[in-house]
């Protein structure tokens, strides 16, 4: 019986691996192929670089990927900061209204960013930041999931090695640095894959905020690629061009997939 259970967990494990690989590989082949009028699952052309390379130098692409790089970075540098002094703040620290402070983070963590896109727009047109790099990333520097996940997971963290560093002399900073973030490594790695996948597919928000190609993201670049007369009414060049957009977060998630997952099934076990 045992054996039967594993084996229908395998076939079905097979199955939906498939299904989500399908349109990948269709993507690849389709990408790679020689352009043709007639649409098929599996390649029936020879193999070409030529779509990339169309695609490269139809839309400044190059541009796009540095701007995207930037707001990633640059983002989620400043969410490691701020998040986690207020990880710390309300999983360790006791203070008046602390639960009160939680819930209004928890509330944000329900609510859609979509929801607020019209009131940051709002803001942002009357601070002139709309069309830079700035207002893109500055409703994301502080996050409340991450802000959540290191409050959850310095919890977790006895206070007994705090007490320790304090004792050997080390302030608050010396004792967060060096004592709870590396004790919560996985929650780091866990939100850093959420945060850089995010943002680097993020498309609405960068859509609404820039105007010009100079502060224009990957996603944004595509959508108005394949709207454009360079995509010349070609699957291939779009899938080329989709092929660009998301190479650096398959080779990252090949390369490190089993730090990944071991990062999201280290945060989610609380002892």
């Amino acid at each position: 019986m045992k054996n039967l259970k594993k084996l229908l967990i395998s076939i079905c494990s097979v199955l939906l691996a498939t299904a989500w690989l399908a349109p990948l590989f269709w993507l690849v082949c389709t990408a790679l192929t020689e352009p043709t009028f007639k649409m098929t699952f599996f390649p029936n052309s020879g193999f070409t670089l030529g779509n990339i390379m169309y695609v490269w130098n139809a839309i400044p692409f190059g541009r796009y990927y540095l701007n995207t790089l930037f707001l990633v970075a640059v983002t989620f540098c400043i969410q490691f900061v701020t998040s986690t002094l207020a990880g710390y703040a309300l999983g360790v620290m006791e203070f008046k209204g602390q639960y009160l402070v939680m819930a209004v983070i928890f509330m944000q963590i329900i609510i859609p960013n979509d929801v607020l896109i019209t009131p940051n727009f709002m803001t942002l047109s009357e601070m002139g930041l709309t069309d830079t790099k700035l207002g893109i990333m500055l409703p994301f520097y502080g996050s409340a999931l991450a802000i959540f996940l290191l409050r959850q997971h310095f919890k977790t963290i006895p206070r007994a090695l705090a007490e320790a560093a304090r004792i050997d002399g080390a302030n608050i900073w010396q004792t967060i640095w060096q004592v709870y973030m590396p004790c919560a490594k996985p929650a780091y790695m866990s939100f850093a894959v959420i945060s850089v996948s995010y943002h680097w597919n993020n498309y609405l928000w960068p859509l609404i905020v820039t105007n010009s190609p100079a502060n224009r993201t990957l996603t944004v670049g595509l959508a108005i690629f394949a709207k454009s007369k360079e995509a010349n009414m070609q699957w291939a060049n779009v899938c080329a061009a989709t092929l660009i957009i998301i190479l650096p977060l398959l080779i990252a998630f090949f390369i490190l997939q089993r730090q990944f997952m071991s990062s999201f099934v280290s945060a989610g076990i609380k002892e």
